[in-house]
């Protein structure tokens, strides 16, 4: 009879990192995710999306929102004043421009 290779069933597969006895490297950071509203859409692929958060003063403990101008990449010019997008930190992409666009959720009607 031929041989067979032993088999490891159940065992897991070493990963290139550990199998050279490197230590693993920290998982990449998280960007941030945002969702908001349009607000903007006149400039060449760029969009000003405006995001609301509520937050709970410090002092009076009432609920506040605040409103933030967020300059957005937007690649194939095709997002309008009212749509509902979901937008992730990036790289400087210009001087204000720090967000791509990710997903559009909800168009304006």
């Amino acid at each position: 009879m031929a041989e067979q290779a032993p088999t490891t069933e159940g065992a897991p597969e070493p990963t290139p990192a550990s199998a050279a006895g490197a230590p693993e490297a920290p998982e990449r950071n998280r960007r941030k995710m945002r969702e908001g509203i349009v607000a903007s859409a006149s400039m060449d692929r760029t969009a000003v999306v405006v995001v609301t958060e509520q937050v709970r003063h410090r002092r009076y403990n009432k609920t506040v929102r605040r409103h933030k101008r967020l300059y957005v990449h937007d690649e194939d010019n095709d997002l309008r004043v009212g749509d509902r997008v979901r937008v992730a930190e990036t790289r400087p992409l210009s001087k204000l421009k720090r967000w791509r666009l990710v997903q559009i959720l909800e168009r304006a009607r």
